[in-house]
């Protein structure tokens, strides 16, 4: 079974997002910053990490940084609804940095499924 960690400041989107993976059969842990998020992926690695971008002590965009620098070949997906300027640009960063699927909130369930799936192989 894949462990995915979702990282998000959003206590329902985590606990919506959680779910809907649960469902479909996915093991599922969360953090609620990428502060978080980094040192419990560093302890215990998942198979793919799902982040919101715009988050108190460490953002997504710091998140994806840090973790594509130690960690090259880590699955990511970027989720944001914006912030300063539009979700699209703080998504087109992620991808830069190295996030495979990105999504601006609120994410459609089945292609953030069908994502999970492509990436998870």
């Amino acid at each position: 079974m894949a462990r995915i960690l979702i990282i998000d400041d959003e206590p329902q989107l985590l606990d919506m997002l959680g779910q809907t993976l649960e469902r479909e059969g996915y093991d599922i842990v969360k953090a609620s910053n990428g502060k978080e998020g980094i040192k419990f992926y560093r302890q215990n690695p998942v198979d793919l990490i799902i982040t919101d971008i715009i988050m108190p002590e460490k953002e997504g965009i710091e998140t994806i940084f840090e973790l594509r620098k130690d960690f090259p070949d880590l699955k990511i997906i970027a989720i944001s609804g914006g912030g300063r300027i539009e979700p699209e640009e703080y998504l087109d960063i992620a991808q830069k940095l190295g996030a495979q699927r990105t999504f601006a909130k609120p994410v459609a369930r089945d292609e953030l499924l069908k994502a999970v799936r492509e990436l998870l192989g």
